[in-house]
């Protein structure tokens, strides 16, 4: 690869970075860490206990605490916390980069340059604590490992610390703290990135721009979490404590990955058991894409729920559109939940969760899309024969297939094609005929036409797709 590169993360044009690194020369084996861990490990994770442990914490702390962090998983967190400090023992980095990007990732509570030892005798007693040793089955032996190659990642990574390098000097230059010139810290966080380790690099970048709160636009964020995605991350480790400049709430968005609104909330019930019925309405409206803004889960799903409430569709309808959308997982007849009244209640949850999340949001629904009405009904006729003779709920009051297929069709005519369209992939997820490759590739289309995100058509749908040469 040449010595400028684009970001192939975010496959558009950001900072181009000029690279003659001298990195250290000990390879980290990636591994799909999500696996393992639900937020930050490594040096990382050590500097966020160092941050907020009382009393200010001094050097045998500070090993105590790593202990703690090698001990997890039965000694599997010494793997990556070992890696990070002979990435940094390893590395050529003056004494002074470490210990400023130190002070800042610990929020100036723990500096190893105050140590007896100083800095990389600090490193060195750590690395006495934590036998080098490597991990005995590999986390992502099912899943493949990340591909991302170091150099991609240092371009990507020092791309985004140059896109925060002055927020992050503002930030820190009003924290107070001394021994940090505003422009030290990103400068420091660039040399262990080129010089030591990316993956390292950007956990410590991300713990910086945590600790000093430093505002993260969505487009920024959304190149973040494509890193996260690339390297196999725990996705908590980029969002948890990030403060990130939301956009204002708009169902005309479509951020997330897979479903959303009332289809996806069918989902909820799908085998339901545990819970009430309202607090599994509350879960739903409050389970946020990581991609949205806070309270667009609740949003859409009021968006949906007001176009049926507003809506010509029978009572009767509706309540055939939630039982076989929702496999009858919750039965709201044998309930004795009015169809309308049970939409009524999710209404009432949802502005209850824009309350708390949003409270100047305003319901204001886009005006319903017609434009790919023909095209969604076509979809339907064609899947009309795979539906005819199945029943949904086939031991408990079973509900005709056509029965079902026709209400859907009902809202893509009179209400909104996208709703329609979700509930009609609603309903090849719960009776899982088998689709043609040409009517899965055309349900791809549809929802790409619709804004839908990558893993949508097919984590809603879920069924058996068929060709000439047999199932795919």
């Amino acid at each position: 690869m040449s010595d400028t590169m684009l970001s192939v993360i975010t496959g558009r044009l950001a900072v181009i970075v000029p690279f003659e690194s001298r990195a250290s020369t000990m390879a980290r084996r990636r591994e799909r860490y999500g696996v393992l861990y639900e937020g930050d490990f490594g040096l990382s994770a050590l500097a966020e206990k160092l941050s907020v442990v009382d009393p200010v914490p001094d050097e045998a702390r500070s090993l105590r605490l790593a202990s703690e962090l090698a001990a997890f998983a039965d000694g599997e967190g010494a793997v990556e916390l070992g890696v990070d400090v002979r990435c940094l023992l390893n590395s050529p980095l003056p004494d002074d980069v470490i210990r400023t990007a130190w002070l800042a990732a610990t929020h100036g509570r723990f500096d190893p340059a105050a140590c007896e030892s100083g800095v990389r005798g600090w490193l060195r007693q750590l690395a006495e604590h934590l036998p080098e040793r490597e991990r005995g089955q590999p986390l992502g032996q099912w899943l493949g490992r990340p591909d991302i190659t170091e150099e991609e990642l240092r371009t990507a990574v020092v791309a985004e610390i140059r896109a925060s390098a002055g927020p992050l000097g503002g930030c820190v230059a009003g924290s107070g703290h001394r021994g940090l010139p505003s422009g030290a810290v990103a400068e420091s966080l660039e040399a262990i990135v080129r010089e030591s380790d990316g993956d390292l690099g950007l956990r410590l970048f991300l713990r910086v721009l945590k600790t000093y709160g430093v505002p993260v636009d969505k487009e920024q964020y959304d190149r973040l979490m494509a890193l996260d995605t690339a390297l196999g991350f725990p996705g908590a480790l980029v969002y948890d404590g990030l403060d990130v400049t939301w956009p204002p709430l708009d169902t005309a968005r479509r951020d997330a990955s897979a479903d959303f609104g009332l289809s996806a909330l069918t989902s909820w019930f799908d085998h339901w058991q545990e819970d009430t019925a309202h607090e599994r309405v509350r879960q739903a409206a409050a389970a946020d894409d990581s991609a949205q803004t806070p309270g667009t889960a609740a949003a859409l799903l009021l968006a949906d729920a007001h176009r049926l409430l507003d809506s010509s569709l029978s009572t009767r309808t509706i309540e055939v559109l939630w039982l076989s959308a929702s496999g009858r997982g919750y039965d709201i007849g044998q309930a004795g939940v009015d169809a309308r009244d049970w939409l009524r209640l999710i209404r009432d949850v949802c502005e209850e969760r824009l309350r708390e999340v949003a409270p100047r949001y305003r319901h204001d629904a886009p005006p319903p899309r017609t434009d790919l009405r023909d095209a969604v009904l076509r979809e339907l006729r064609e899947a009309a024969p795979l539906l005819t003779d199945v029943e949904i709920s086939p031991r408990w009051k079973p509900i005709p297939g056509a029965g079902a297929l026709a209400a859907v069709e009902e809202v893509v005519t009179h209400v909104d094609a996208d709703l329609g369209f979700r509930l009609f992939l609603r309903l090849l997820h719960v009776v899982s005929p088998p689709l043609t490759d040409e009517q899965y590739s055309r349900c791809r289309t549809l929802g790409r036409r619709f804004g839908y995100g990558e893993d949508h058509v097919a984590e809603a749908s879920d069924v058996s797709v068929c060709s000439r040469e047999g199932v795919l």
